[in-house]
């Protein structure tokens, strides 16, 4: 081969390499060269410096760029010394093999060896499906060299790099092996893909896996640069709970006295009105919810309101409360029973039955008069509390019914079926929500539209279009009329209840937005995604004021504190997440689920945190602990994170769908049961 063949390979590796001053700076030598040996018949004289054993390296370097087996000889050796590495460091080395697996099945399909690609995709895969289902399963149809283009995810892990924490001693490791086996194809894909962030002293913990690799959602520092912007995570100005501290401190102890009377009167009634017709363990219920409004005065100083949270004007021009309404509010409030890691809420469990698998989701009204559920029929379905005891007994949160094809119920008072029937969607209801005051309900489906339904007049009021892909999860802000929505088309939307048309669009997500969830103050909404991460958007300039980044598989539920200062997230492998809104960063993994975490609601004063998954458990966390153990103190005790969890209440066999805590601290939940014990 000719120096002139060998200079085309150089120059052509290094534009396809994208080494473009490197490139320039060896055109530019070439140029010099041909000018100073311009009387020569050869661009290079004959004293040229060409080795004939360099020359033939170089070309059977680039020949081999171009060998598939290279990628699968490379990663089979990086994959074993990797797994025969000690104990202390392998879980440091092993964070390396996803990218580089991602990357080697990716650089095959763009070089047109889509058998071979398939076949190293399929011999490696099982490695890393426990972290990175999601993943593979998007990765699984790119077929050819134009879907790395089109599929936005592929198109986004070859565009950015991997930022991986490792400890000096693990680096050193990994870079001897690279050099030792000269596997110049491994050793490309680390340099381009891998952003190695190097710490000396020991090996990170394995359980900091979450937080030391990031592999989608493009850089760090781009959620560094993001997280630098100011978040006002503050309660509103004159809210009900500082109403309530100013207005208790004015009143005289006999004006107490009496209205703690009329509201012991109120409470009771309600109670029976709403309970009376339930079975022996409503019963029970009813009888915890007297002991909290007993309880709730003894404690109504620390559990009025939320100390320390500064206060924050509203962005959004927030609907007036009815007086009537506001009285009743206040009235929960008063009586609300203070919790603690010694004082656990009472939790009244609503089962569904019968359901045929086709629950989709569930939601519970504030004070949990009303259940409602999304099937796969596109029906929703809505439980009044109080009327159930006018059922026959078996009929009692049942999904389906057994009544014969002649009947036709549409609402509550037909008198037949136990729930009121609400039918207007084309597809499986995906999710429902509440409005604070239950008076409204909506509801999001897979065919891609938002319902606004009336619980008083049992019809469709409002048919919000404007997602084009199905959407996953709606919910009412804290204050009602406004709402957000989540959809598979990777875009969150703010809606009012009197305008078709969305007010915000939230585009930023680099696959589905699974769940949002509103901040107290309601000028902001968090949404989690299947890029794993969890985003924190401003609701009047819709700009991403954070970006949290740790989880390791889809985020699946959210809960925002009281005070508005913490976030928790729940994803798809159980683990869940306490991050700092003001800062951006995790305060501490909580871990315990063995399934989903599909429900989060913190307590009514804060320092109580209540996960449900599928995994048939409710957990209570003590949060007070959880937000102020310092980082360090974390790391030296292990099990930290298991001892904040205070209580595991198992179910027979009921995966739980939804939580909620009513304004008096008691805690309701609801799930499908999913076989007969």
């Amino acid at each position: 081969m000719d120096d002139e063949s060998v200079l085309k390979f150089v120059s052509d590796y290094l534009k396809k390499k994208g080494f473009k001053q490197t490139e320039n700076a060896f055109l530019d030598e070439l140029q010099h060269s041909k000018t100073n040996n311009n009387n020569s018949s050869s661009p290079i004289s004959s004293t040229s410096q060409f080795d004939p054993d360099i020359a033939k390296h170089i070309l059977s370097f680039v020949e081999s760029e171009n060998a598939p087996t290279r990628y699968q000889d490379g990663y089979s050796k990086l994959r074993s010394w990797t797994y025969s590495s000690l104990d202390l460091y392998r879980h440091e080395l092993l964070r390396v093999l996803y990218p580089v697996f991602i990357h080697c099945f990716m650089d095959l399909v763009a070089k047109g060896h889509l058998q071979e690609a398939r076949t190293f995709f399929n011999t490696f895969r099982e490695d890393h499906e426990m972290m990175h289902l999601r993943d593979l399963q998007k990765l699984e149809g790119v077929l050819s060299p134009s879907h790395l283009e089109e599929m936005e995810f592929a198109h986004t892990l070859r565009q950015s790099k991997v930022n991986i924490k490792i400890c000096q001693y693990s680096y050193d490791l990994l870079l001897q092996f690279l050099h030792k086996t000269q596997s110049t194809t491994i050793l490309g894909i680390i340099n381009e893909r891998i952003n190695f962030q190097v710490s000396p002293g020991q090996p990170s913990s394995i359980c900091d896996d979450a937080e030391v690799i990031t592999v989608i959602g493009g850089s760090q520092d781009v959620a560094n640069q993001v997280n630098q912007k100011e978040v006002h995570w503050g309660l509103l100005e004159d809210s009900l709970e500082e109403r309530l501290e100013k207005a208790g401190s004015l009143l005289s102890d006999s004006e107490k006295a009496e209205g703690e009377t009329k509201e012991s009167e109120w409470d009771e009634n309600k109670k029976r009105s709403v309970e009376g017709g339930k079975q022996g363990a409503s019963i029970k219920k009813m009888k915890k919810d007297k002991a909290v409004s007993v309880t709730g005065k003894t404690a109504r100083p620390e559990a009025n309101s939320v100390p320390m949270a500064p206060r924050v004007k509203p962005e959004l021009t927030l609907p007036v409360i009815p007086t009537e309404v506001e009285q009743s509010i206040l009235e929960d409030l008063r009586n609300r029973v203070q919790l603690s890691s010694v004082a656990l809420p009472s939790v009244s469990f609503y089962t569904f039955i019968n359901t045929h698998n086709s629950l989709n989701c569930s939601s519970i009204s504030h004070d949990g008069s009303l259940v409602a559920g999304g099937f796969s029929d596109s029906s929703l379905k809505v439980w009044d509390m109080a009327k159930l005891g006018q059922q026959t007994p078996g009929s009692i949160l049942q999904g389906e019914s057994d009544t014969s094809p002649n009947e036709h119920i549409l609402g509550s008072n037909g008198g037949k079926r136990p729930y009121t029937l609400f039918q207007g969607h084309s597809g499986p209801v995906y999710s429902s929500t509440f409005s604070p005051l239950g008076d409204f309900l909506l509801s999001s489906s897979a065919d891609s539209t938002i319902r606004l339904w009336s619980t008083k007049l049992n019809a469709n009021l409002v048919c919000y279009k404007g997602h084009n892909y199905p959407v996953w999860d709606v919910q009412f802000s804290p204050v009602g009329h406004y709402f957000a929505s989540a959809s598979h088309d990777r875009t969150a939307r703010i809606w009012s209840m009197d305008r078709i048309q969305p007010l915000r669009i939230m585009a930023g997500h680099l696959s589905d937005v699974d769940c949002v969830q509103w901040h107290a103050n309601c000028n902001y909404i968090a949404t989690g995604s299947s890029d794993k991460t969890v985003r924190l958007w401003d609701v009047q300039s819709g700009e991403c004021v954070r970006i949290f980044i740790g989880h390791r598989s889809m985020i699946l539920s959210l809960a925002m504190s009281p005070d508005g200062r913490y976030m928790a997230s729940g994803d798809e492998d159980g683990a869940i997440m306490m991050w700092d809104l003001s800062n951006g960063r995790c305060v501490m993994p909580l871990i315990g689920h063995t399934s989903c975490v599909w429900t989060l609601a913190f307590s009514c004063e804060g320092s109580l945190l209540a996960s449900g998954s599928a995994d048939c458990t409710v957990k209570l966390w003590d949060v007070t602990t959880s937000t102020k153990v310092p980082r360090n103190e974390e790391n030296k005790s292990g099990n930290t994170s298991r001892l904040r969890s205070l209580k595991t209440l198992p179910t027979k066999s009921t995966p739980v769908y939804n939580l909620r805590f009513s304004r008096r601290n008691l805690l309701f939940a609801a799930g499908a049961l999913s076989k007969t014990l």
